[in-house]
């Protein structure tokens, strides 16, 4: 036994047969043929779990979750007169920060292609991408209630068309609502939908999957005609079944009108404060981008998430560089009896 042992570790078998005595008193098993140092100690049930791994789940249990959000949630506080929080997430972490803050709403929004995919536009992004960061979001997403955008290309042929994209939205993402783009035209998609149980979140004024239709992303409403035509596709589809809507790029004073004369909530983005509720990209407010990007008048950034990577990502670099990285609190310990007999076997291996 003691020689195949030898064999496998590749050392001397008289050194290692003198050395037994050693290897005997640091071991809690009387096995002759393992040195301690090789074995694993066997685990306390007392002892406190240590994770020594670096692949470690984000997620953590909230110690005071929140009550689920329900449509009858959003219902409640739209008729107490409390305004609708919603933000966007387009993966785990941010789907986890944005539902630890409490918000009431999270969107998986098609413009993840651009805030997470680097693409140009919001056009560019296909169902099976969208459902991938749906399921990402949703993962972490226990209160929030959840929405995503039907992605440009899955809903505009036919109703039919759109019934089949969003069943796989909320069968395949995970997800509890979803959101399209369309005035009244858009009406009898959105009644094919909620017919069949899901609920529809509508999208008018700026609807960015039409950007180029609309001689890029413009201001809307601002004209009489341009309002009047705001305020029908909004009846229009609160008609059709869409339990509430997103006002994008719309003077504050039509969308306030336009608000009060709904029997549902509107979230507006670019739409000033008279809507029921308010909703931006995450990575605008929070500020996590590079120098020099453009932003929306409308958006407000409540942080700088960009500043601080940069700065912590830096130190880092620097202290990997000057090897202050990792310092002796950030290394695992071995008993020193352990390390003296596995230093003393590798110098007699080496004879």
């Amino acid at each position: 036994m003691a020689s195949k042992a030898a064999a496998q570790l590749r050392l001397p078998v008289r050194p290692l047969i003198k050395n037994m005595a050693v290897i005997n008193r640091f071991s809690s098993i009387n096995c002759l043929s393992t040195p301690a140092f090789l074995r694993t100690p066997p685990l306390s049930s007392s002892a406190p779990f240590v994770r020594h791994s670096s692949h470690s789940p984000l997620g953590t249990p909230s110690p005071n979750p929140r009550k689920k959000v329900t449509i009858n949630t959003i219902q409640n506080l739209y008729k107490k007169g409390e305004p609708i929080t919603m933000l966007t997430a387009h993966d785990f972490p941010s789907g986890h920060v944005a539902d630890a803050a409490g918000m009431d709403m999270i969107l998986v929004g098609d413009s993840l292609a651009m805030v997470a995919l680097g693409m140009e536009d919001t056009s560019e992004i296909l169902m099976d991408e969208m459902l991938l960061h749906c399921r990402s979001v949703s993962r972490a997403a226990k209160a929030a209630f959840t929405v995503a955008d039907l992605p440009m290309g899955s809903y505009e042929v036919s109703p039919e068309q759109a019934l089949q994209s969003a069943i796989r939205i909320i069968k395949e993402g995970r997800v509890q609502g979803v959101k399209l783009e369309g005035g009244a035209e858009m009406a009898p998609t959105i009644k094919r939908i909620t017919q069949a149980g899901i609920p529809v979140v509508g999208h008018i004024g700026l609807t960015p999957q039409r950007q180029n239709a609309l001689g890029g992303f413009r201001v809307q409403g601002k004209s009489v005609a341009g309002a009047l035509k705001l305020l029908e596709d909004a009846l229009a589809i609160q008609e059709a079944g869409a339990f509430i809507m997103v006002l994008e790029a719309v003077p504050a004073e039509v969308a306030t009108i336009v608000t009060k004369k709904l029997r549902v909530p509107t979230i507006g983005i670019g739409a000033g404060n008279g809507c029921s509720g308010q909703v931006l990209v995450q990575i605008d407010m929070s500020g996590n981008f590079p120098p020099g990007r453009f932003l929306p008048k409308f958006v407000k950034q409540y942080a700088d998430v960009w500043g601080e990577a940069i700065r912590g990502i830096k130190q880092y670099r620097e202290e990997v560089k000057s090897r202050a990285y990792p310092s002796q609190e950030y290394t695992y310990p071995i008993p020193k009896e352990e390390l003296a007999e596995f230093e003393k076997l590798v110098s007699e291996r080496e004879q």
